[in-house]
Parts: C-alpha cells; sequence; structure tokens
C-alpha cells in the first residue's frame, strides 16, 4: 500500500511486510511488544485489534492532531534511548495507549457508513478483546467467552482466526501468560503469587504451563529478563 501525507500504516504481530525505498519522506517507525499494550498500573481494553489483523491498515491522522502525534512518538524515542529505571515501562505503556487510542479514533472516524469485508468479524474481535482483558485471570476456557458474548463457539473462533490468524484458545492463553512474564519481570511476587493472580491453582501446573509457552521455566525467565528495557 502506498505512503501519503498524514497517514500511519499499522503492520500487526506476525504479518510479513517490505519496505520499498522512496524519496522525500519524512516519517517514523515505532515498534513495540504486547508487554507495552497490556498491563500497567491501570488495566484497560487496549485496541489491540488494530495490531491483529492479517493485513495492515493505513489510518488517516487529521491536520490538527499531526502535532500532538509527533510529540507522543518523540517522547516514546526519548524514553527508549534512556538508561532503564523504574518508571520507564509505565511512562512507554502510557504513551503508546494514548498512541493507539488515537488510531483507533482516527480509524473509526474515516471509515464510510458502508459495511467494510469482514466488519462483523472485527467487531466480534473487538468484544472479545475488551472481554478477555477484564476475565483473563478468572477464566481460562473458550467456552466462558463464546457465551458472555452470545455466539457459538465454532463462530467464536472462526471469526478470531479471521481477524487475528490464533484461535479463542490461543488469543486467551497468550494473555494469561502475557500477564505472568510481566508480573516476573516487574514485581518481586513469588511465582507461587504470579501463578494465582493470572489464574492458576497449582504453582506446579502453572510453571509447566508457562514453560512450554515461553520455553523456560518462571524462574529462569526471571533472572533473564530482570532490569532489562522493553527495547532490545
Amino acid at each position: 500500500m502506498p505512503v501519503a501525507p498524514r497517514t500511519l500504516t499499522v503492520i500487526g504481530r506476525g504479518q510479513v511486510h517490505v519496505f520499498a525505498s522512496g524519496r522525500g519522506l519524512r516519517g517514523a517507525v515505532v515498534r513495540f511488544g504486547d508487554e507495552l499494550v497490556y498491563g500497567g498500573a491501570e488495566r484497560r481494553a487496549a485496541p489491540g485489534w488494530l495490531l491483529a489483523g492479517r493485513g495492515g491498515r493505513t489510518v488517516p491522522v487529521p491536520a490538527g492532531d499531526v502535532a500532538a502525534l509527533e510529540g507522543v512518538i518523540a517522547a516514546l524515542g526519548a524514553e527508549a534511548s534512556l538508561p532503564p529505571d523504574s518508571r520507564q515501562a509505565e511512562l512507554e505503556h502510557h504513551l503508546v495507549a494514548v498512541l493507539l487510542l488515537w488510531i483507533e479514533r482516527w480509524y473509526d472516524a474515516s471509515r464510510s457508513e458502508a459495511r467494510e469485508p469482514g466488519d462483523a468479524d472485527v467487531q466480534l474481535q473487538r468484544r472479545f478483546a475488551r472481554l478477555l482483558e477484564s476475565d483473563f485471570a478468572r477464566h481460562h476456557d473458550a467456552a466462558h467467552y463464546a457465551d458472555a458474548l452470545a455466539v457459538p463457539p465454532a463462530a467464536l473462533s472462526r471469526a478470531l482466526s479471521e481477524v487475528t490468524g490464533r484461535s479463542t484458545k490461543e488469543l486467551i492463553t497468550d494473555r494469561v501468560m502475557l500477564e505472568a512474564a510481566r508480573l516476573l519481570r516487574f514485581t518481586d511476587l513469588a511465582v507461587g503469587e504470579v501463578a494465582h493472580r493470572a489464574g492458576f491453582s497449582d504453582p506446579l501446573y502453572f510453571s509447566r504451563a508457562f514453560k512450554r509457552h515461553a520455553g523456560e521455566a518462571p524462574s529462569d525467565f526471571r533472572a533473564a529478563v530482570r532490569g532489562k528495557s522493553m527495547h532490545p
């Protein structure tokens, strides 16, 4: 897709993309992981659906918002260049949240009245994402989310797969393990308490599940990442 003035191109996790060179371009690239989208001092349903699509999205930026957008991007760049401290992750989290919420607002404002292909699936995925953010620590089963959203489990999984490329169960597991990784990295909670907060009643089962997901035991993961910046 062509790059146009005053636009943002959103590229989701795992999406194959190629940048062709051009002339007279001025812009910035902002890269971040899931840990900057979720978690933090206040829990919100971040518009992670923007980052989950198989196809990229180009979002127009209103002329009056360009300066504010550039200010947030500059602030993110400044934080990333500093040595990590106890406040950096929280500051980056809030700046990325502002960026994503603005993008969601601009995206919704730019859509035409006509329904876009797959719009119903996108809307269902957005509802699922909000529910998952509030319930992931209490409910790890896909049936709970299908029931709460009043759709058949197969229909929910199909819609999520169309939009994100992942099944209901995979998305639940990703969110649960992301919270566990965040707690291991940024708190001094014992592994058993991390397991409890992530919704596991058996710490040993949690440790095995975390190792399957992350490739290493919770204690080894904590030792490897403790004190490192979000930005490699």
